[in-house]
């Protein structure tokens, strides 16, 4: 039986896929000067707050969640790998730096990811309810949000 030489270079989803929560449940500071060992250099990344592409930029987004908030964490909760796709679940964890900073926030979503050819992720989509995960914790906005969110049940 003959073997398609692309298959051969390519490395095994499932392995990109470990390496990628590996990375994620480790993340810190001095960790994203690896970043390039994760994404394509023309990544794409977007979350509720972001669009951006290129790994200078996904570095600032990194960047600017650790200037931010306190002590910021994933636990990746689920994982499922579909050829080059993925898709993770996680709750990240975190203090405010600004307010409330003692009560320990979870926010709970997922990350749509897709890898290239050599294993790394050339597409990142993370989903997140802002309004349910993150406005209505804060002050003033987070009372609005309640409020409305009551009306728009009633």
């Amino acid at each position: 039986m003959k073997t398609n030489p692309e298959h051969e270079k390519a490395p095994p989803m499932r392995e990109a896929a470990s390496h990628v929560v590996d990375f994620f449940e480790s993340l810190s500071p001095a960790s994203l000067d690896r970043l390039g060992a994760l994404y394509a250099p023309g990544a794409y990344f977007k979350d509720p707050f972001n669009e951006v592409r290129g790994l200078p930029a996904i570095r600032q987004v990194f960047d600017h969640m650790y200037a931010s908030l306190a002590q910021p964490r994933f636990v990746v909760t689920g994982c499922i790998v579909d050829g080059r796709e993925c898709f993770l679940t996680w709750d990240f964890i975190f203090h405010f730096k600004r307010f409330d900073t003692a009560a320990l926030q979870t926010v709970r979503g997922g990350s749509h990811l897709k890898f290239n050819q050599a294993g790394l992720l050339d597409f990142h989509r993370d989903y997140w309810d802002a309004a349910e995960e993150l406005y209505e914790k804060l002050p003033l906005v987070g009372c609005l949000m309640r409020w409305l969110k009551t009306r728009a049940n009633a």
